[in-house]
């Protein structure tokens, strides 16, 4: 097969910097070079191990650069949310250079056979990736192809933020993506249905655009209100929702990584403040405060802050503020700055420690995930007994029931096998 000139891309040029990219040009040059063949396929068995790519590496590679590479096409989207027909034009135009190259056999070019079924030591599945080369490959013409493209950076984003669904906030303010963020699945959350119902409600707000509420998730410990926040951006990631973990010392960041995200307008961005409080005579919780409501930068319409604490007030109050000694004005101010801060949060849900059956309903869920099934009777000895050799009920607590059970049933088994 004979395939256009990379040097005539336009939009996607930064390929080109790309060393496996210039490698491929220099043996379009010299097709029949031995030695760029090899070079070829070793710095593609070196992607694809990297990577976890599989299957026909070159397709494989080169989509993988346009999802989390940087263009002009990308850069755009995330500056501006749209793009106009200039751009669409001109992506088309770089469309026509890279089908050929998107539907080439890798074989063909390296004499490998196996580079075009290639499995590396740890694949990494990609449904972004595999979906959109499926319909690059299979478009009807490069405006249809360009068209695809433009369409994925809206919805997903490019570089980064595409390729992680959570990010922490480095010491220097970058955005750090999250390699292992757990994937957790709403339907696995047991009890707090009203809850559940209402944070739910008000983050599809969120991303259909819609005018929607900070929010404090406040109440006993162990009762899922994180795993809440963590199970909606999984649930939401192929809608554009992401999350940005942020620590109590970083809030002095807050208003320049607000910027930032405010940036990226194609996508939407929960800062999310795990465990969340501030004992007498901390002031950080100002920042927190000016961000939400009153500072002289707004909070950008992509950007809502969930918060969870133990703490319905996240200020820890003495008894000096609630003493009789001191004057009526004082308590009052006292009073007023301690609940400021949660007042800010537009919606404010409440956990409590759950109920014998919904602790139960949880272990049970949890194990017959497993595929144990446990009658009621011995459910109840088994969990009240766990619950009251530990701290209460909770989910925590159900889920270290659940780990420990396992382990046990597991060494069981294994004993078994070997006597």
């Amino acid at each position: 097969m004979i395939c256009p000139d990379l040097q005539q891309l336009l939009v996607c040029r930064d390929l080109l910097t790309d060393s496996l990219i210039q490698t491929l040009q220099s043996l379009q040059q010299s097709p029949e070079s031995e030695s760029l063949q090899s070079r070829l396929a070793a710095q593609l068995i070196e992607k694809a191990e990297q990577l976890g790519l599989s299957g026909n590496l070159l397709p494989a590679y080169l989509t993988y650069q346009l999802i989390w590479g940087d263009n002009t096409a990308s850069r755009t989207l995330e500056q501006n949310g749209t793009y106009g027909p200039g751009l669409m034009a001109a992506l088309a135009s770089d469309m026509a250079v890279l089908l050929p190259w998107l539907r080439i056999d890798t074989r063909e070019l390296t004499g490998r056979d196996f580079l075009s079924s290639y499995v590396p030591a740890v694949p990494i599945r990609s449904h972004e990736r595999d979906d959109l080369m499926k319909a690059l490959i299979q478009a009807e013409s490069p405006g249809w192809a360009a068209q695809i493209l433009l369409d994925h950076y809206k919805t997903h984003g490019s570089g980064s933020l595409a390729r992680f669904t959570a990010f922490r906030l480095s010491s220097s303010g970058r955005l750090t993506g999250i390699r292992d963020f757990p994937v957790y699945d709403w339907d696995d959350l047991i009890a707090y249905q009203r809850q559940k119902e209402k944070l739910l409600a008000n983050t599809q707000a969120f991303i259909a655009g819609h005018r929607a509420n900070n929010v404090l998730l406040a109440g006993a410990r162990g009762t899922g209100k994180s795993t809440a926040v963590k199970a909606l951006v999984s649930r939401y990631r192929d809608s554009g929702l992401r999350l940005v973990q942020i620590a109590r010392g970083q809030l002095p960041q807050l208003s320049a990584v607000m910027e930032r995200l405010c940036a990226s307008k194609n996508l939407k961005f929960i800062l999310f403040f795990d465990d969340l409080s501030f004992d007498e005579g901390e002031t950080e919780y100002k920042y927190l405060k000016s961000v939400i409501d009153g500072g002289v930068t707004p909070q950008p319409d992509n950007v809502l802050i969930y918060a969870t604490s133990n703490r319905r007030h996240l200020l820890r109050e003495s008894w000096q503020d609630r003493s009789d000694q001191i004057d009526d004005i004082y308590m009052q101010d006292s009073a007023n700055e301690s609940i400021s801060l949660s007042d800010r949060f537009g919606l404010i849900l409440h956990y409590t420690q759950p109920t014998q059956d919904e602790y139960l309903a949880m272990i049970g869920h949890e194990l017959e995930k497993s595929g144990i099934s446990l009658d009621k009777e011995t459910l109840r000895i088994l969990g009240v007994r766990w619950e009251h050799e530990h701290s209460g009920r909770n989910g925590r607590i159900a889920h270290q029931f659940v780990t420990w059970y396992l382990g046990q049933q597991g060494l069981k088994q294994a004993a078994t096998r070997n006597a």
